[in-house]
């Protein structure tokens, strides 16, 4: 009897950013406008200290620990009831009826061929698991949280933050998690920002996909796929 193994085919694996990729908006962003709206925040002093951080981030001096407590201090203040409550009301009003029919058929394309779906964000997952669930995407790689004792979010970041190189990081654990390594995949990750340059240039299939400006040039400079999901089909 021969022992030769028969060669098994790669997993194929569809990785997608979230804010501005698979959504026409950032949902941390609209989180944060909703926590505003419902009185969790003074409008003016969140939109001051958000501004700030987002100059940062564009500068690339952003210390994301201090962003997330930021970002997360409202809820992780309310607890898990009042919390869980006032997501359901964001899904609701703000995520749902943003939700387009092009993501949900490129969604659908990929697993009607059998792709393994997992969004790879750099929002964290109080604000993005619910999204994706909504998308009907089980694996989700956001920003982890830690918990404390009575098992509710402290604002502090568990892990490795999903956030540029760190998302490489993070689909590696992801796939290291099921025995699996990058030669072990054929990946495509579909994304709008530079900042996510890192896995585009490591995925066997990148895709600029609603690209700024500086991807939308990378991307035709290498002869990268460009969709422009908002405004045509997938």
């Amino acid at each position: 009897m021969s022992t030769q193994s028969v060669p098994q085919s790669k997993l194929r694996l569809a990785l997608f950013d979230l804010d501005h990729t698979l959504l026409p908006l950032d949902s941390d962003y609209e989180w944060g406008q909703f926590t505003s709206r419902i009185g969790w925040t003074d409008p003016v002093e969140f939109g001051r200290r958000n501004d700030e951080f987002f100059a940062h981030y564009q500068a690339g001096t952003l210390d994301v620990h201090d962003y997330v407590r930021f970002a997360t201090e409202a809820f992780c203040q309310r607890g898990a009831s009042e919390a869980d409550a006032a997501h359901e009301c964001f899904m609701r009003e703000v995520i749902l009826p943003a939700i387009t029919p092009q993501a949900r058929a490129l969604l659908k394309a990929h697993q009607d061929a059998g792709d393994t779906i997992v969004i790879v964000t750099a929002t964290n997952e109080f604000v993005t698991r619910p999204i994706a669930r909504a998308l009907g995407v089980e694996e989700l790689i956001a920003v982890e949280l830690v918990r404390n004792a009575q098992g509710w979010y402290t604002g502090e970041i568990k892990g490795q933050p999903s956030m540029r190189e760190g998302k490489v990081v993070r689909v590696l654990q992801w796939l290291e998690h099921r025995g699996l390594d990058w030669a072990d995949v054929e990946a495509t990750f579909y994304s709008d920002s530079w900042n996510d340059v890192p896995l585009l240039e490591r995925v066997d299939h990148p895709v600029a996909t609603n690209p700024d400006a500086r991807l939308r040039a990378l991307a035709q400079e290498r002869g990268w796929r460009i969709v422009d999901l908002f405004t045509e089909a997938p």
